[in-house]
């Protein structure tokens, strides 16, 4: 499955006064849920916002749904900035810049029935919380996980150095399958955390140059044994499955796709709670309302209905991640699913460093770290 702007100000309906801050988003929760605008703009992954649900909810509040599918963070911040959308499924590497940006306002989640029974360990985190208000709804989450071919790669990897060490590396060069997006040099700091400790990396979306230029260096020579860059979860199946590629990071979609088709494919080892011994990146998504939203209350609708538990089961299931709603787990289709994805795992989840916008800040009062444009720049010099 990943980026500030000017800064937008609305009084939202049905009971809001005020404005926003500058320092934080903008605009103002919703106090009190109206009637339904009749229609709501949305933009989100895709297979996010199929008509499977989004039909049903049509027929359920009135509000006709109008989408725009995004294929990357930075074009989701784009679209949120023209004002012209009224929400947003956001990975954690837009949502501190829709924050930073003014772009979107925080949520009431008493407005939100369904969020009472979201899994517990996905409220108040860092990339969905700012200045101690919920500034969105958790929608899902995955892992990026270590997937290999088991036929091939022998014994099975317990570590990243597989694709991050150079001289390992160098050993499936060409057949090395990186995601394609800068958050993968959180991939590299992550490793360094754990084998060069010197460098002092506590969290691998907060680098100061020393531990950025490190990672970038390491991601640098890793270049030279990437046989593909992929950002799209089809192209990663079939480069696994025709043998073109043996080794890399995956999402867990593409890894129980490539079982179902009966390809020998491994994925971070279950002795080490599918995860490599360093631990794993990964994503959260949540869904986050305009601070100019045109249709706030369809809007809130919309973020109550999809964690609603069968719909937030059937979107988990078809898009290939752990659902947010506890309850989304005694509705999928797959009486398995939720084990297979680890949903209700939380020290699975504990060793996974969700996705996060890297800010200059990095929490102890300094402007020490590399900020997101920082981070762009280098992944295209680390691809050529």
């Amino acid at each position: 499955m990943i980026i500030a702007g000017l800064l937008a100000f609305m009084l939202l309906l049905a009971g809001c006064g005020g404005g926003g801050s500058d320092e934080t988003g903008g605009g103002e929760e919703l106090s009190k849920l109206g009637k339904g605008e009749g229609e709501v703009d949305l933009i989100a992954w895709a297979g996010y916002v199929e008509p499977a649900w989004y039909k049903p909810f049509e027929q359920k509040t009135g509000c006709k749904v109008n989408r725009k599918v995004a294929g990357t963070s930075d074009e989701m911040v784009n679209l949120m900035r023209t004002g012209e959308y009224d929400g947003v499924s956001a990975s954690g590497n837009a949502t501190a810049r829709l924050f930073e940006g003014g772009d979107v306002a925080p949520v009431n989640t008493d407005l939100v029935p369904n969020y009472k029974t979201v899994f517990s360990d996905l409220k108040d985190q860092p990339y969905n919380t700012f200045d101690g208000q919920p500034y969105g709804i958790p929608h899902g989450r995955g892992a990026n996980l270590l997937m290999w071919n088991s036929n091939e790669v022998t014994p099975p990897p317990k570590s990243w150095s597989i694709t991050m060490d150079p001289k390992e590396a160098a050993k499936w060069k060409g057949k090395i399958s990186q995601y394609d997006d800068p958050m993968s040099i959180a991939e590299a700091a992550l490793y360094l955390k754990m084998h060069e400790p010197d460098l002092g990396i506590e969290d691998p979306y907060e680098l100061n140059e020393e531990q950025f230029e490190a990672a970038v260096n390491l991601m640098k020579e890793q270049r030279a044994n990437v046989g593909e860059y992929w950002s799209e979860a089809e192209k990663q199946i079939s480069s696994f499955a025709n043998g073109d590629m043996q080794v890399g990071t995956t999402w867990q979609y593409q890894y129980f796709a490539l079982k179902a088709e009966n390809k020998p494919v491994a994925a971070s080892p279950a002795s080490q709670g599918f995860l490599p011994e360093e631990g794993a990146t990964g994503w959260s998504d949540t869904w986050m309302i305009s601070s100019e939203a045109q249709h706030p209350n369809c809007m809130y609708m919309w973020m109550n209905w999809i964690i609603e538990p069968k719909v937030n089961a059937e979107v988990a299931e078809y898009f290939g991640e752990a659902p947010a709603q506890e309850k989304a787990c005694e509705e999928t289709e797959n009486p398995n699913f939720c084990a297979e994805y680890h949903a209700e795992d939380p020290n699975f989840w504990k060793r996974v460093y969700y996705w996060k916008t890297p800010l200059s800040d990095c929490g102890n009062g300094e402007e020490d770290c590399k900020n997101y444009n920082d981070w762009v720049q280098a992944w295209t010099s680390i691809k050529g």
